[in-house]
């Protein structure tokens, strides 16, 4: 699959979850987690599809420059969610504070992914 296309799925995959675990959180948590856990839960919904999208625009962006490679940047963005919005979604509904600590590790994976993506643009 070529390069474009797999991060472009990527993204359209990232985003397909965050939907299912948004309404999962809407319809199936909400009641019964105390208002600040759910507040944390939708954090990471809502950074979860951001990030799905971004994935999805650095899949356009690849295939409009396929001379550079966006590897690295949909890695960081995907590990990202993974960290971030994965432990914000454990936290919620866990209470476990183990997982909170690890929303940072997520953030600065989303950070280095953007500051990434800038560094290659700057370079091209």
């Amino acid at each position: 699959m070529n390069p474009s296309k797999s991060i472009l799925s990527q993204g359209i995959m990232f985003a397909a979850i965050a939907v299912i675990i948004g309404a999962f959180g809407a319809h199936g948590i909400k009641a019964q987690v105390i208002e600040s856990m759910f507040e944390t839960f939708e954090t990471g919904a809502r950074y979860h599809m951001y990030h799905a999208l971004a994935l999805i625009m650095l899949g356009i962006v690849q295939h409009l420059r396929s001379d550079m490679n966006f590897k690295l940047v949909s890695q960081l963005f995907m590990a990202g969610i993974l960290f971030f919005s994965g432990n914000c979604y454990l936290y919620a509904v866990t209470g476990i504070k183990v997982f909170a600590l690890l929303v940072p590790i997520g953030g600065s994976l989303f950070i280095a992914g953007w500051m990434w993506w800038f560094t290659l643009l700057k370079r091209n």
